[in-house]
């Protein structure tokens, strides 16, 4: 083996070991941290990039999406610092949502990695804070100004010694500065982690430019996805959706180029910005376009810069889904989750065995408030409805789609804020009836018991428009948020007074296939489990008890 040229086991055997290493930082991040954000739901992504700033390797718990934004982040951050100006112990940091993730709540922290006095690769962690000011993360804002500290790209470290400036400036802005600094400072943490990681993996294998090794890795990653590509049909395929917005429905569309081994998908068509926190920038939408790629034809590799090179992305400036300055964009996530289902829409009648039916996607909620023990309280409760169904496999119950975060116990929500969960539960009959069944969501009641009012931001969607399935498979059911009983707005602001409580019913999955084709005896194993009611048996299967 040279430094150019990998056999097939040698890059396997690097590539795990890469891999390896951003599970470590991930690991450090979280040990590190002191949000339940980052510690309890993994709202987080890690990568390795090499010194020309290309991604080689993301961390396996990670936000999937950020590995379209990452390398992106990185080229804005050596626009400003080019690498030739950059020293050991630097830290650079923004959460400029056009810059970053599409939303101020991220933030984005890269560290260069030296090897003696040559720049070799780049670290970078991305975590969803727990505050940063404004009126908190929801959909409430009518312009990014209202969303909270907005950092334009800066060096949080200089040499290996903190700007105390910027921590100062972070800590006078937010609810909970305990929480935000510390995970501002779990990033810098294991970013420094992730830099030692790396180079004793060069120094292990004697490595020393990690450029042939990171084009290796990244060409068979390419040369998967171009086969995989290759299997669907050319053509041009278009697919429309209505989805709610805030005051009315909002149109998304999307065309999707497929030519040989490449596909372009373009978002001409879709309606334009509101002055409601969902809009999204392309950063995001291009993210979210990968991803539902990937999973339709390359799902199983590691995820790294490679499987990006086949694909392209456009929209019209301006759009939802390509939205400006000033627009907010703090709920960006409520109308990017839409694209995979835009996308699978397309090609659901050109590669019918790989697409997803609709998930009943996750829904997040901001509390913000004051604990029984008097310390604020700024964070997130995550919950998920039903995925959508593929072919020949039913949808996982109360899963998340297209996002992977996950629920913060029961015993450590009720802990930290004071809130008491009275209930969860499935809900039969909400997945979505069809040869394989979409998963089913579920009710989740929640009593403020702090002594305090709580503000809540509802940042919900499936409210309007049920998650649709595919080739005969029927919509599971919609979403709804209730306050004592109440149905309310699912993008509103809300107070919580002490004994109030807040019911969320999470949307099911679409099915996949018609509902006489499912066996008789899944249906029995359905109502054995509580996932259906005999009387939906025999409604949606004809499956009489």
């Amino acid at each position: 083996m040279t430094e150019q040229t990998y056999d097939a086991v040698s890059l396997a055997i690097m590539w795990d070991r890469l891999i390896s290493v951003t599970d470590e930082i991930v690991s450090t991040l979280v040990r590190t941290s002191f949000s339940t954000i980052v510690r309890e739901s993994y709202d987080l992504s890690v990568v390795l990039l090499d010194a020309d700033g290309r991604l080689m390797a993301q961390g396996s718990y990670s936000v999937p999406v950020f590995i379209g934004t990452a390398p992106r982040t990185l080229r804005y951050m050596l626009d400003k610092f080019p690498p030739e100006t950059l020293r050991p112990g630097d830290v650079i940091a923004t959460n400029d949502p056009w810059m970053g993730t599409g939303h101020i709540f991220d933030i984005s922290v890269m560290r260069p990695v030296f090897r003696g006095d040559r720049l070799v690769g780049y670290t970078m962690s991305i975590t969803h804070l727990p505050d940063i000011g404004g009126l908190g993360f929801g959909a409430s804002a009518t312009e990014i100004f209202h969303e909270g500290l907005r950092l334009p790209i800066c060096k949080l470290a200089n040499e290996g010694v903190l700007d105390p400036f910027i921590l100062e400036l972070v800590e006078v802005n937010v609810r909970v500065p305990d929480q935000t600094i510390g995970d501002l400072l779990a990033n810098v943490t294991c970013n420094e982690v992730g830099g030692r990681q790396l180079l004793d993996f060069m120094d292990e294998y004697g490595v020393e430019d990690l450029g042939p090794l990171s084009e290796a890795i990244r060409a068979q990653s390419e040369r998967a996805m171009r086969d995989k590509i290759a299997e669907i049909k050319n053509g041009t395929y278009r697919h429309e959706i209505q989805i709610e917005g805030v005051e009315a429905p909002i149109t998304l569309a999307c065309t999707l180029a497929v030519e040989d081994e490449d596909i372009h998908a373009d978002f001409t068509g879709t309606g334009g910005c509101v002055r409601h926190g969902i809009n999204v920038p392309l950063c995001y939408t291009n993210a979210m376009t990968l991803y539902a790629i990937k999973c339709l034809t390359a799902g199983n590799i590691p995820n790294n810069e490679g499987f990006t090179r086949p694909v392209t992305v456009s929209a019209p400036e301006g759009c939802l889904l390509n939205a400006q300055p000033p627009s907010p964009t703090g709920g960006r996530h409520i109308i990017g989750h839409f694209v995979p289902s835009l996308i699978f829409g397309a090609l659901a009648d050109a590669a019918p065995d790989k697409v997803q039916a609709d998930c009943g996607m996750m829904d997040l909620m901001t509390i913000q408030g004051t604990a029984p023990n008097g310390r604020g309280i700024s964070t997130i409760y995550f919950s998920a409805g039903g995925f959508g169904a593929l072919s020949g496999q039913d949808g996982h119950d109360t899963v998340p789609g297209p996002s992977n975060m996950a629920v913060v116990p029961v015993e450590t929500w009720e802990t930290i804020t004071g809130m008491t969960v009275m209930e969860k539960r499935f809900l039969p009959d909400s997945g979505g009836p069809g040869a394989a069944r979409g998963g089913v969501g579920q009710a989740v009641v929640l009593r403020n018991d702090s002594g305090h009012p709580m503000t809540v931001f509802c940042m919900a969607n499936r409210t309007e428009f049920p998650p649709v399935g595919y080739h005969g498979g029927q919509p599971g059911q919609m979403r709804e948020h209730q306050i004592n009983g109440k149905t309310v707005h699912p993008k509103g602001s809300y107070i919580l007074q002490d004994g109030d409580t807040i019911t969320l019913q999470q949307a099911g999955g679409g099915g996949i296939g018609a509902p006489k084709d499912r066996p008789r005896e899944k249906v029995l194993a359905d109502i054995e489990a509580g996932f259906v009611t005999k009387e939906g048996a025999d409604r949606d299967y004809g499956v009489e008890i």
